[in-house]
């Protein structure tokens, strides 16, 4: 079974939820974006998808990239169905008119990834960095290179790679020693070795743009010494750069994607930006993708509870307990008691992982809105609002939505039983594909790090306390759901406002650092809370649809946060 994007599902989100284009409307660049055309536009990418993009998923993991004498080919199908999305446009959704693109919200190009790292995550890697490389070019380069390269990033025409790690440098990158030599014509000559590149090769389209840190020759130390490059694979002049594919990793999932090891040889290039600011500029292109990675994880987790759900409807074993026949709302589901969809443990799996997608899509989605309230928005407040929830929720999305991505689709892929463990049902693929967003765009280990240590600590909590009034401002606390949320908001700024105490201590820090992955984990669980409040107040109190999801939050998912602030208070206790 090949994924099926849901247009009516999202909408739902977009607008019955969060009243995208309501606020939107606020823009003065998206006051023409109705809920009618995100709902059109919406729908073609859903049937381009499932037409073009999905049908090829199977394919491409069982025949891999190929590579050869420095040559990558990419799986049978995967060039022309690349062809075919950005001349349609979809790969330049967000990009200005002026550059080729379509000029419209981010919240529609995240949807877009989100369906498409569900129905092929191999094939979506190839333009999963056009949206941050354009960004990063638009803002920090130079107008020759702007005239020469935005354009044709911008519509999709070229492709582009973020090169940051090297072999003896992976998370820490003021360990980067790639040397970038002036030359006398304003080029500069970059040497080096970058590994696990994404897209560094392939036959998709006719030019590969390549963003590079490097270090210029009296650059300092550490992080502060790093300047960015471009450096193209063909020239204006048709020339060919000398930048060479040394060969591709054998991986455990993704495998219709390149992850190239690169070698810079002498290789010109111009700089991005100012000289060891290359952190400022490649920034824009990591912020970028950090959102899209988590809704990979939304995406992928569907995409595996899709399978599992499917298949609970029509596998038939053993007769389930009669209580459940008669007591579970969702009568519907069951043609029959030996259905396994019938058994207790089958339906807590689907409808846990269900309630994580519905909840993490809220949160994805009102942080994709939050992106252009942040740039476009004329109200400065309300920009302000939107950067604290930007800079607060994307590193807390990124880690808790690919930490389920992979652990639910395996859940998933214990619904087939045995069959789930073979390849020829598909779900094992999600399992391996997944594993992959809780490593690369900074860990989830770094992720917490960021959220604790760089975005609370640094201001004392303030912008952390802000965000929780606004949400308890949002909750309606007179029924026991809504207060039950409250109660967790309240309590996430309490055991913040010890960690700013702990942080004071001869060794607050070491501790902060080990329970930094609960605190991230803890704040997701609250925002869950309030996103479950947002679609409870959207829907009627009966409808079916939701019932094993409510279930499923009470019960089996927001019960976690007591865990996780124990934990926390444990460790805090010991100091």
């Amino acid at each position: 079974m090949n994924y099926q994007p849901q247009a009516s599902e999202a909408i739902f989100f977009m607008e019955t939820v969060l009243n995208a284009s309501e606020r939107l409307a606020e823009l003065p660049l998206f006051q023409e974006v109705d809920a009618a055309l995100m709902m059109q536009i919406l729908e073609e990418a859903g049937k381009f998808i499932s037409d073009e993009i999905a049908p090829l998923n199977q394919t491409g993991d069982s025949e891999g990239a190929k590579f050869s004498q420095g040559q990558v080919t990419m799986p049978p199908g995967f060039a022309a169905a690349y062809q075919a999305f950005w001349r349609a446009g979809w790969a330049s959704l967000t990009a200005d008119t002026e550059d080729g693109g379509q000029g419209l919200p981010a919240l529609l190009d995240g949807v877009l990834y989100e369906w498409l790292s569900a129905a092929n995550h191999g094939w979506t890697m190839a333009p999963g960095l056009l949206h941050g490389a354009y960004e990063c070019i638009k803002h920090h380069a130079s107008d020759e290179l702007k005239t020469a390269y935005l354009s044709k990033i911008g519509s999709g025409e070229w492709l582009a790679t973020m090169c940051l790690t090297e072999p003896h440098a992976g998370s820490d990158l003021g360990s980067v020693h790639t040397k970038a030599h002036p030359t006398t014509d304003a080029q500069f000559r970059i040497n080096g070795t970058k590994i696990f590149i994404s897209g560094g090769e392939h036959d998709l389209t006719d030019n590969i743009v390549h963003l590079v840190l490097a270090r210029l020759p009296d650059a300092p130390p550490g992080p502060k010494g790093l300047s960015l490059f471009l450096v193209p694979k063909f020239y204006n002049d048709g020339t060919r750069s000398a930048v060479y594919c040394e060969r591709i990793e054998e991986k455990m999932g993704i495998h219709a994607s390149p992850t190239c090891v690169m070698r810079f040889d002498d290789a010109l290039g111009w700089m991005v930006g100012e000289a060891n600011k290359g952190l400022n500029a490649m920034f824009i292109m990591m912020n970028a993708a950090r959102l899209h990675v988590a809704l990979q994880g939304v995406g992928l987790l569907d995409a595996a509870w899709q399978k599992a759900n499917a298949y609970a409807h029509e596998r038939r074993q053993m007769r389930a307990p009669k209580a459940l026949e008669t007591q579970h709302p969702n009568k519907q589901d069951h043609q029959g008691p030996d259905l396994i969809i019938a058994h207790p443990a089958i339906r807590r799996v689907l409808d846990t992982q269900r309630a994580w997608i519905d909840t993490s899509r809220v949160l994805a989605y009102e942080t994709s809105l939050a992106l252009d309230i942040a740039k476009h928005h004329p109200d400065a407040n309300q920009r302000e609002a939107a950067n604290r929830w930007c800079a607060l929720v994307t590193p807390v999305l990124k880690s808790a939505c690919t930490d389920q991505g992979f652990h639910g689709a395996s859940e998933c892929l214990q619904v087939f039983g045995g069959h789930g463990y073979i390849r020829e049902w598909g779900i094992e693929q999600h399992v391996r594909d997944a594993r992959i967003a809780m490593i690369y765009e900074g860990t989830n280990e770094i992720q917490a790090l960021d959220l604790l240590m760089r975005k609370v600590l640094v201001d004392g909590g303030a912008n952390l306390v802000q965000l929780c009034d606004q949400l308890i401002l949002d909750i309606d606390g007179t029924e026991a759901d809504g207060a039950h949320a409250i109660t967790q908001l309240n309590q996430l700024r309490a055991i913040t406002a010890q960690a700013i105490e702990v942080a004071q201590q001869p060794t607050g820090a070491t501790t902060l650092s080990a329970i930094a992955g609960d605190y991230l984990r803890l704040t997701h669980l609250a925002l869950m809370g309030w996103a479950w409040r947002r679609i409870r107040a959207a829907i009627e109190a009966d409808d079916p649809r939701w019932t094993g999801q409510d279930q499923a939050l009470k019960s089996w998912v927001l019960p976690e946060f007591n865990m996780r602030l124990t934990i926390i208070q444990t460790q805090f206790a010991a100091l």
